[in-house]
């Protein structure tokens, strides 16, 4: 299992330090919520603080982007540095055409579902995907409960392309991510959990150990 801390449950005014700590602390990965207060309930930040953010880690930045025709922000995406991009299938009318963008900027191309949308919608395009990510939330704020039906979608996945990585976002912690990592999960973004607990790197080792029982 890999763990991809959230940054929307960093502390912003330090978030280049935050990034290094959680970097030394066993992320695998950083994981980048930008929403444009459109898409969903929120805003948070764009391709400036990705940028910004860039030289404290050398961890794979994994942008999730919760915005509308999210084609015309590709390439500064991309440019700013990040490594993996999801987009959500509900925002795009040229899925396809972004999927290539994507790959085209040099980053690896990733859909996401929110809970309401049946994961048979990525199905066409799972020959251009590195990863699906299944929303465990409504996407729009940190710190909601974990949806447990949502792990259909993850064996259902698996079943259609067993090498496909499933990533999961929402409510992860030591208790969801064991049925999480059952059902195949790949990687689990965790915010709250990580960011807020007393010690990251403890908690860290501790979602990985939960995950392997």
């Amino acid at each position: 299992m890999l763990i991809a801390p959230s940054i929307l449950a960093a502390d912003f005014s330090k978030l280049g330090n935050e990034i290094r700590d959680i970097t030394e602390a066993g992320a695998d990965w950083i994981h980048l919520d930008v929403m444009d207060g459109a898409f969903v309930p929120n805003l948070t930040f764009g391709a400036p603080v990705v940028q910004a953010v860039r030289g404290y880690t050398d961890l794979p930045f994994d942008v999730h982007l919760m915005i509308h025709q999210p084609h015309r922000y590709i390439s500064d995406f991309c440019k700013a540095g990040a490594d993996i991009i999801s987009f959500h299938v509900e925002a795009e009318d040229n899925v396809a055409g972004t999927l290539d963008a994507i790959a085209a900027g040099g980053a690896k191309p990733a859909l996401a579902v929110k809970p309401g949308t049946p994961v048979e919608t990525v199905f066409p395009y799972l020959d251009k995907l590195y990863m699906v990510l299944v929303m465990t939330v409504e996407p729009g704020f940190g710190g909601q409960s974990y949806m447990g039906d949502m792990m259909s979608k993850v064996v259902a996945l698996k079943e259609k392309a067993p090498k496909l990585l499933v990533q999961i976002d929402g409510g992860v912690n030591l208790e969801t991510i064991v049925p999480s990592a059952k059902a195949g999960v790949d990687i689990c973004v965790a915010g709250t959990s990580v960011f807020r607990a007393p010690s990251p790197k403890q908690m860290i080792q501790d979602l990985k150990k939960a995950a392997s029982r």
